[in-house]
C-alpha cells in the first residue's frame, strides 16, 4: 500500500503566485470534506461570519435586511455561496466569487431546484473580472483575505468595483490567534510564537512546493492595509463566543473562545 505523504508544516516566505496556486489546489481537494464537516453549521442560506456562529441577522453589519433589497453585492471567497443565497433572499442581487472550482460546484449542488439564482464566478480576488463601479457592497466571511500575500492589491481591486460610498465588510482570523498553537484544548492557551512574526504559515509537499498558505497580519497591519486600499475603517468587531455554541472548529472552541478572540470583522467604507 502506498502511504499518502503528509504535508510538512513550516513558516517561510511565499509570494502571491505561489499562495494563489497552493490555495486553489487545497480548496479544490478539500471542498467536499469542508462542506461535509461544516455544511450543517453554515446552513444552505445563512450568513455566518465565523466559527463563533455570529449570524448577520443578529449582527446587522451589512445594514438592516430591508436595506439590502435591489443592491448589487459581491461576495469574495464565497465557497458554496451560503451567504450569497441569504442575500438573494433579502432581495439583493449577489454575485458569488471564489477561487475554487470545486467549492462553486457545491454552490450549484445546493442551488439545484431553488427558484432564486445568481451568478457564480471563478476568479482570483486580486484580479476581479468586473467593470469599475459595478457593486454597492462587497463582503467576505473568511474568504480570500487570510490566504492572500498582497491584501492591499485585493482591497484596491474591491474599491475599484465598488460605487462611491460602497461598503466592504470582511472577517478573518483574529491576528492574536497567531501567537497561540492551533489547538482547541488547554494546550492552545499558552503563547507559542511572536505575534509580530509575519512569516506565512505554509504546508509543503516532498518537493518543497506549497500546498496550503495562510498569511499573518497584525491588527495594525490590517488597519493600514485597509487605508492603503482606499477605504475608511468604521468598525472592528470581535465576536464573543456564545453559550449555545459547543462545537470545535480547528483551533476554535468554547474554551479558547471564552478567553481570546478568534475572529476579527472589519467594516470599511469607500469614500
Amino acid at each position: 500500500m502506498i502511504q499518502e505523504y503528509e504535508p510538512e508544516a513550516t513558516r517561510r516566505e511565499t509570494g502571491d503566485t505561489e499562495s494563489t496556486r497552493a490555495n486553489r489546489g487545497w480548496w479544490d481537494r478539500h471542498a467536499d470534506e469542508y462542506q461535509t464537516e461544516h455544511g450543517t453549521f453554515l446552513g444552505d442560506d445563512r450568513f455566518v461570519w465565523g466559527p463563533e456562529g455570529l449570524d448577520e441577522v443578529e449582527a446587522g453589519l451589512l445594514g438592516p435586511p430591508e436595506s439590502l433589497r435591489d443592491l448589487d453585492i459581491l461576495e469574495i471567497g464565497a465557497g458554496a455561496a451560503q451567504c450569497s443565497r441569504w442575500l438573494a433572499a433579502q432581495g439583493a442581487r449577489p454575485v458569488a466569487l471564489d477561487l475554487s472550482h470545486r467549492q462553486l460546484q457545491h454552490a450549484l449542488r445546493i442551488a439545484e431546484g431553488r427558484s432564486r439564482t445568481f451568478p457564480l464566478v471563478e476568479a482570483d480576488a486580486g484580479t476581479l473580472p468586473f467593470r469599475d463601479g459595478s457593486f454597492d457592497l462587497a463582503c467576505s466571511a473568511y474568504g480570500a483575505i487570510p490566504f492572500v500575500a498582497d491584501p492591499v492589491k485585493v482591497f484596491r481591486e474591491i474599491r475599484r468595483v465598488l460605487r462611491p460610498g460602497g461598503r466592504w465588510i470582511f472577517s478573518a482570523t483574529h491576528p492574536i490567534r497567531w501567537a497561540f498553537p492551533d489547538e482547541p484544548g488547554p494546550e492552545g492557551l499558552s503563547v507559542a510564537s511572536s505575534y509580530f512574526d509575519r512569516t506565512p504559515y505554509v504546508e509543503q509537499d516532498e518537493q518543497g512546493r506549497a500546498v496550503y498558505v495562510e498569511h499573518h497580519r497584525t491588527v495594525g497591519d490590517r488597519v493600514r492595509d485597509v487605508v492603503a486600499g482606499g477605504f475608511r475603517l468604521v468598525d472592528l468587531v470581535e465576536p464573543e463566543w456564545p453559550a449555545w455554541n459547543t462545537q470545535q472548529w480547528g483551533g476554535w472552541s468554547p474554551l479558547r473562545g471564552a478567553l481570546i478572540p478568534g475572529t476579527a470583522i472589519f467594516v470599511c467604507v469607500r469614500d
